[in-house]
């Protein structure tokens, strides 16, 4: 890939340089979250206020999709330069929120930034700059595959920096997400087993310790064993969630009939849209969610393969980077939604009501279009 060329192209042959099957795809999960979305949150405000949640996803849907259609018009070359700036940028931000006054405290966690009548919540965006930062790093040192402080000790650096930030938030689940991103695309990069062996039993044993001198965190790991134990107390939205799901059977309750939105389930909206969906589509709601999102990430390691055999190697590793980073947060959520892990708030890709996540899902996308677009030229001769 040629780093001349202009920042943004034309949108004369802007159709024909997308994969439309992810494209399609994106769009399906845009209108399938905007269905559920108001179906989860109708009937839980007063009278007259029942669209309102609405037209404030249906806002951050369609800023999502501008953003997507932005960053995928600038060159990929572009993103690897920019890759060195953003991630440094996004750890002020995250810092920023420490500041006693700046950011906004809810449930006892600071993560947002109060913009008017809008919320920002910077470890969204912050997930993908690791990623870019990680394609920059990785593609640079893919020559040197046997220097353990370049290719291990440097990256890790730099995650522990971003970690730490996020743990004083705090937030466990977003940390936990970048760390597996992290390795996994070092693991794809060429890294060896031990190495990444050994920075995945560093980290979980940092969260373990941070667990149990949390009373409240490890209240949450003992609820998430036996959450009947409690179920008015530290189980009770898993509890929820497990009615819900159990209640859909296979073809659901009917959309928009759904009983534990009503305010039994917290956050029905966001982190558990999925037993929202379950009990009212069922589980063929569910494997129509499911197959959709594997499609997306079907596309974009197709993408990766492609761009790679043409030797783009930051626009192999940043798709990679993304398609593991996405079905993460697919995977966490779906299993904080059966039981499988501990609660934690972590929304659904593209999905869950919320401005913050809608537009890094953005991002994202758009970046994995830029690296198709790129590789489209190249094979068509421009």
């Amino acid at each position: 890939m040629s780093a001349g060329g202009s920042l943004v192209r034309t949108l004369a042959d802007y159709p024909t340089e997308l994969d439309r099957v992810l494209v399609v795809s994106v769009l399906s999960l845009l209108g399938f979250s905007a269905v559920m979305v108001f179906s989860a949150t109708l009937g839980t405000h007063g009278s007259g206020s029942s669209t309102v949640p609405l037209f404030k996803h249906l806002f951050s849907i369609c800023v999502g999709l501008a953003v997507a259609l932005l960053v995928s018009m600038v060159d990929v070359a572009v993103w690897q330069k920019l890759s060195r700036i953003l991630l440094p940028m996004g750890i002020v931000l995250l810092v920023l929120l420490l500041v006693p006054g700046v950011g906004r405290e809810v449930n006892g966690s600071t993560r947002w930034f109060v913009l008017g009548p809008l919320q920002f919540q910077p470890s969204e965006v912050v997930k993908v700059f690791v990623v870019l930062y990680l394609a920059h790093h990785c593609a640079r040192q893919s020559e040197q595959p046997g220097l353990f402080r370049k290719r291990v000790v440097e990256p890790v650096s730099v995650f522990a920096v971003v970690a730490t930030l996020l743990l004083l938030q705090p937030d466990y689940g977003c940390t936990a997400v970048i760390l597996i991103t992290v390795l996994g695309m070092l693991f794809l990069a060429g890294t060896r087993l031990l190495y990444i062996g050994g920075a995945l039993l560093t980290g979980l044993l940092a969260l373990g310790v941070l667990v149990l001198v949390s009373p409240y965190r490890l209240q949450r790991v003992i609820s998430f064993l036996d959450p009947w134990a409690d179920p008015y107390g530290s189980g009770y939205q898993l509890v929820q969630a497990l009615i819900a799901l159990g209640s859909g059977e296979w073809l659901g309750v009917g959309l928009g009939a759904s009983v534990q939105k009503l305010f039994y389930l917290p956050e029905a909206s966001n982190d558990f849209l999925v037993a929202v969906i379950g009990e009212e589509l069922g589980l063929v709601g569910i494997t129509v969610l499911i197959m959709l999102y594997g499609v997306v990430l079907w596309r974009a390691f197709r993408i990766a393969d492609r761009v790679g055999r043409c030797g783009g190697i930051f626009g192999a590793r940043l798709v990679q980077g993304i398609a593991l980073l996405l079905a993460l947060q697919v995977i966490v959520n779906f299993a904080v939604n059966l039981g499988v892990v501990p609660t934690k708030g972590l929304a659904l890709p593209m999905m869950s009501y919320g401005g913050s996540s809608m537009l890094a899902c953005g991002i994202a996308v758009g970046l994995l279009l830029s690296v198709d677009r790129s590789v489209s030229r190249e094979a068509s001769g421009h």
